[in-house]
This record gives structure tokens, C-alpha cells and sequence, in this order.
């Protein structure tokens, strides 16, 4: 592997990158609600795309024809500041293009240099890397304060993950947590402290299996802003709290939710 350079930063926005072994573990969708519950939270939050080979963060959030994207900023042609969006929310997201001739035109060199750009006035950055340990994949590990593992509870996931975190630190960062995503009250599955136990690493959230999530995909909107109080949005309005350092107080409307939450939470993550 070539040696990766990595972003020294003495002020700015704490930047966590959302990571993952394998595609499919359900990263995209975390960064976006993740980054949308910070931001709901009153948190200056700013979402990047930098799977530039396969990009579809702008498809979960309905701004796929943007004029300018993080492609352009990589293939030197414009400016990353010309590349952010800002959201009803008041999330802010730096889309990358769809296009394969955008990939061919990219030079991932360059995020660490276009990332040093968007510091102010920012308290988190999640920057959403792509699968797998290639160059363009090691890049936005090296760059990060802290990588969060995103995964799901098989064992083909978790085989991945590891050399992921393997990667992470030989560039430098650190694996911050896990994310457990997709999780649901199947026996067969791995438990929380068997996913933790495997990664040497805490897992600081369960998501569990939510069909509201794909749902809210569809209508190209976060689940954390479509369906609150569903199952998957209340785990990751909780999440974007503990890492904000906030109280979380769960939604009302999740009452009627509150006996089969525990129960899950309880026989599953171990309380």
C-alpha cells in the first residue's frame, strides 16, 4: 500500500468518517440521518460523499442533478465551497456526482486539501468512505479524527470490518465505535457483545431492522425526519445525542413502542 498522507488540523469540526468492510451494511443511510439528527439537535453538521466510484447520497436525499459536486472538486475544475448544499434542515452536504466519466475525471489526492477548506463554522463533519481498503477508500480513514464502523450482525461483516479497522490504523486514525445496523431478534444473529468482542472495539449503537428506513429512502428523505419515532430513527436520534455530549429524551409517540424496545434491547444488546 502506498503511503497515505494524513490532514493535520489544530481547530475545526471533529470529523468522523463512516466506514465498512463490504457494501450494503446500510452506510450511506446512517451518515445521512446520523449528519440530519445532528443537525436537527442545533449541531453545525456537514455530510460529505466520498465514495466517488459509487455515490448515491444525493439519491437518499433527492439532489442527484446538483450543478456541482465533490467530482469536480477532485478533478480540479471547481471549488469545494461551490460543492455544498444546505438543506431544510440546516444539514449541509457536499454531494458527489453519479457519472462514471465524473470517477475517471477524480483525483481523490486532493480531499484531503479540499477538506481543509471546510472548517469554519462547523462542529461535525461525516464524511461517508467507500467500501472496502482500496486507495480511494483509505484516503477518508486517514483523514478522519475517528472512524465509526458500520455493520451488520453476520459474520461475512464483521470479517471485513476488521480489516478495516486494521487499515485505519496503520494510516493513522482509530476506530472510534461500531455501528451495528440492521439488527433484529433473529437468534441466528450475533449479539452486541459478540460484534464487540470480535472488533476489539465498543459498539456504541444497535440499529435495529426497520422497514420505515427504506421507505424513507424511497421518498428520498432521512427516516429521522419522515418517521421519528420509528424503531431505526429513535436509535439514531439517540446516537447523534451521545455523540454531541446531549440528553436524549425519546420521542412520546414512542410509548406504545417502549415494551418491545426494551425487550429487543434486553434479550439482544444486553440492556
Amino acid at each position: 500500500m502506498e503511503p497515505i498522507t494524513s490532514v493535520t488540523r489544530t481547530s475545526g469540526p471533529r470529523v468522523l468518517t463512516i466506514a465498512s468492510g463490504k457494501g450494503g451494511t446500510g452506510k450511506t443511510s446512517t451518515t445521512v440521518n446520523l449528519g440530519t439528527a445532528l443537525a436537527l439537535i442545533g449541531k453545525k453538521t456537514m455530510i460529505l460523499d466520498a465514495d466517488i466510484a459509487m455515490a448515491n447520497m444525493a439519491l437518499h436525499l433527492g439532489i442527484e442533478k446538483s450543478p456541482t459536486t465533490l467530482h469536480d472538486v477532485l478533478a480540479g475544475t471547481a471549488d469545494i465551497k461551490d460543492a455544498v448544499y444546505e438543506l431544510e434542515s440546516g444539514l449541509k452536504v457536499v454531494p458527489c456526482g453519479v457519472s462514471l466519466s465524473g470517477f475517471e475525471q477524480s483525483d481523490p489526492e486532493r480531499l484531503g486539501h479540499a477538506l481543509e477548506e471546510l472548517t469554519q463554522e462547523i462542529e461535525f463533519l461525516l464524511i461517508d468512505a467507500p467500501a472496502g481498503i482500496s486507495k480511494d477508500g483509505v484516503i477518508p480513514l486517514a483523514v478522519s479524527d475517528e472512524v465509526l464502523l458500520v455493520v451488520n450482525p453476520e459474520i461475512s461483516s464483521l470479517a471485513d470490518a476488521l480489516k478495516t479497522k486494521m487499515v485505519t490504523e496503520m494510516v493513522g486514525s482509530h476506530v472510534g465505535g461500531v455501528i451495528l445496523n440492521r439488527a433484529s431478534i433473529d437468534k441466528t444473529e450475533l449479539s452486541k457483545r459478540e460484534v464487540g468482542s470480535i472488533l476489539a472495539s465498543e459498539v456504541i449503537a444497535a440499529i435495529p431492522e426497520d422497514a420505515e428506513v427504506r421507505r424513507s429512502a424511497a421518498f428520498k428523505q432521512p427516516v429521522v425526519i419522515r418517521k421519528k419515532d420509528s424503531p431505526a430513527a429513535v436509535a439514531l436520534q439517540k446516537l447523534a445525542a451521545d455523540i454531541a455530549g446531549e440528553t436524549f429524551t425519546e420521542p412520546e409517540s414512542c410509548g406504545k413502542q417502549e415494551g418491545f424496545v426494551g425487550r429487543f434491547v434486553r434479550s439482544i444488546f444486553g440492556g
